[in-house]
């Protein structure tokens, strides 16, 4: 059982991590709470009463204090980030014990263990404003969505942001590949296909090849070509625990694992070459991404056909039209050894993405 009182804690001073304070007599519940700790990854501080120096009842990031321990804190200053945990499901004394300390939260252990891990490894994490999460989709097959999505990803990194590129198109031949990067050290896809519940956003960023000053999830050379669901959203939430931005290149296919991928976006590109048969693809495709992302603008390509431009394309398609992707020839060759869309930091690709990201982060209030 659990049970909000108020509100959440704020994130620790300057988003660093903090250790979380323990106050409590009884030593299974003690025990039971160093467990979770542990398994959140975070070294906890324990009194069995308010400690003597105000500071660390004030300064630490959560504290979970003990249904035991409830009337010795009860004169302690008023602060949020007050978990009471106890055992009696039937104890409706309990609230009003929580009230008194001034608790945010109301926690019963076993069945709350779970929440209580999340908020924990928050803490750990030193969480502060999650990622801005862009998706990119092709309206047709070769409409250039990976190649944006690799600029998009080059040029936020080159901003000086902590910057993440997801690959969800396993049939696409590899962002990894794309980017120069196919020998890389690093895990890909199938090493997270069995996670489950929380995924450390810390460890996820370390594990990934580093490319171009952004780390890199794609997908190696085997045969699997799918995630289950869980995964995809343990791994992307953990992603996106970490802020800066998250770029994902989407496969034009929607299964429950994409759909997964699409519930955390904060907005889609749909990439569509301004010609007829594109718009007609590009149609079916919004009308299937619409449906779940909350946020889908149209990126048109040129060149155009007769009678299409930017804004006649996003009217047909009634989308909010996010720019014109700019034909860059050099991206028309074969990679060989030459840099990835985005990294020379020049040319008409570069300044669409630095421009959008511009616009964007304002937009979402401000540099993350």
């Amino acid at each position: 059982m659990t049970g909000t009182v108020t509100h959440d804690p704020p994130p620790s001073p300057a988003g660093r991590p903090g250790r979380p304070l323990i106050v409590t007599e009884d030593a299974a519940l003690l025990d039971d709470l160093l467990r979770l700790c542990a398994a959140a990854g975070a070294t906890p501080e324990v009194h069995h009463g308010v400690p003597e120096s105000g500071d660390r009842w004030g300064a630490a990031p959560l504290v979970l204090v003990g249904d035991d321990a409830a009337r010795r804190v009860r004169g302690a200053a008023r602060r949020p980030g007050v978990v009471l945990v106890g055992r009696d499901q039937d104890d409706s004394e309990v609230w009003k014990r929580a009230v008194q300390i001034g608790a945010d939260h109301v926690l019963m252990l076993p069945d709350g263990e779970p929440w209580l891990v999340d908020r924990i490894a928050d803490v750990a994490e030193g969480i502060g404003r999650p990622a801005l999460t862009v998706g990119v989709i092709g309206g047709r097959g070769g409409a250039g969505a990976s190649t944006l999505a690799c600029a998009l990803a080059v040029t936020s990194a080159r901003e000086g942001l902590r910057t993440l590129l997801v690959d969800a198109d396993p049939l696409g031949g590899g962002l990894d590949v794309l980017l120069g990067g196919e020998s890389a050290e690093g895990l890909r896809w199938p090493a997270f296909a069995a996670s489950r519940g929380r995924v450390g956003g810390g460890a996820l960023e370390e594990s990934l090849p580093e490319l171009h000053s952004l780390r890199v999830l794609s997908w190696d050379r085997g045969d699997c070509v799918a995630i289950p669901p869980p995964a995809v959203r343990a791994v992307l939430a953990a992603a996106r625990r970490r802020g800066g931005t998250v770029v994902v290149d989407l496969p034009r296919r929607l299964d429950d694992g994409v759909a997964e991928a699409l519930a955390q976006l904060d907005l889609a590109l749909l990439v569509v070459p301004a010609e007829l048969r594109a718009l007609a693809a590009a149609g079916r495709v919004a009308s299937a991404v619409g449906m779940v992302v909350r946020d889908l603008r149209v990126a048109v390509r040129g060149p155009y056909a007769p009678g299409l431009d930017g804004h006649e394309v996003a009217r047909l398609l009634a989308l909010p039209l996010a720019g014109e992707v700019p034909v860059e020839p050099a991206l028309l060759r074969p990679q060989g050894g030459a840099k990835p869309p985005g990294a020379t930091g020049r040319g008409p690709l570069t300044r669409f993405c630095t421009q959008f990201w511009e616009r964007t982060l304002i937009e979402t209030g401000g540099t993350r």
